[in-house]
């Protein structure tokens, strides 16, 4: 398969965060995954919350502009109670949709339910097997840690199962 064809894609999944932001790279080619690259990028808790954003935004575009990925599926925000980490985590989530949209990557969200549907084929799966099966699907020797990285992985394979239908490709055209 040639990488021109549509089915070939380099994705970029996220797991977005202000502390951890959960990334990962994969090769999807229609048929079969291969992992480039996973981690996250921390941030310090005593620098200001304009520090770490800036810290997000540079370690993302530098990611982007190593792996080179076509597409960027991010994991949509699940609110809790505490409304001020809901906001940082959404100005984190703010910055890391800028990078994309400056690199000129396509850009796709899935909730948490639609992760586990697709990773794990139950929308109220427990954590531990949506790291089970994205170890399983990936080939790794071991289950990526921490688990933001995991969660990032499930994002990319949720985008390379439903960005890459024939269906997507037809809705994407219209």
């Amino acid at each position: 398969m040639k990488r021109s064809e549509v089915s070939y894609l380099i994705i970029l999944g996220i797991d977005p965060g202000i502390a951890i932001v959960g990334w990962g790279v994969i090769e999807y080619n229609g048929f079969k995954f291969k992992t480039l690259a996973y981690g996250s990028i921390q941030t310090p808790k005593e620098h200001t919350t304009q520090q770490r954003l800036n810290t997000i935004f540079e370690e993302l575009t530098a990611i982007i502009q190593k792996y080179k990925p076509v597409a960027m599926a991010v994991e949509e925000l699940f609110f809790n109670t505490n409304q001020t980490t809901a906001i940082r985590v959404a100005e984190a989530r703010g910055v890391i949709l800028l990078a994309a949209q400056r690199c000129g990557l396509s850009i796709a969200e899935y909730t948490p339910l639609q992760v586990k549907q697709s990773v794990v084929g139950y929308g109220r799966a427990e954590k531990k097997q949506v790291i089970t099966m994205v170890t399983m699907m990936l080939g790794l020797e071991k289950p990526p840690k921490p688990d933001d990285t995991a969660d990032a992985l499930a994002v990319a394979v949720t985008h390379a199962h439903s960005g890459t239908s024939r269906l997507a490709s037809y809705y994407n055209q219209v």
